[in-house]
């Protein structure tokens, strides 16, 4: 069960990292960004089920590590 939270703790860090960079990027204008919704126009036609579902997959990730801690802790 540990593993399974520093697995759960690790995509969490990961997708924060990328939603965080897609940010900073078009931000500091390395990346173009035309519609101004904080994601690379590049990322946006590739991977936009990644950005359009960023509520809800950290939602579950957050529950998951919650409920995986109460299973280690308690």
């Amino acid at each position: 069960m540990q593993n399974f939270l520093v697995v759960l703790v690790f995509l969490a860090a990961l997708f924060g990292g990328v939603y965080w960079y897609a940010g900073y990027s078009t931000r500091s204008g390395f990346a173009k960004d035309e519609n101004q919704n904080f994601i690379p126009d590049a990322w946006e036609e590739k991977f936009s089920w990644f950005f359009s579902g960023k509520g809800i997959i950290m939602l579950l990730l957050g529950i998951g590590i919650g409920f995986t801690l109460a299973m280690v802790i308690g």
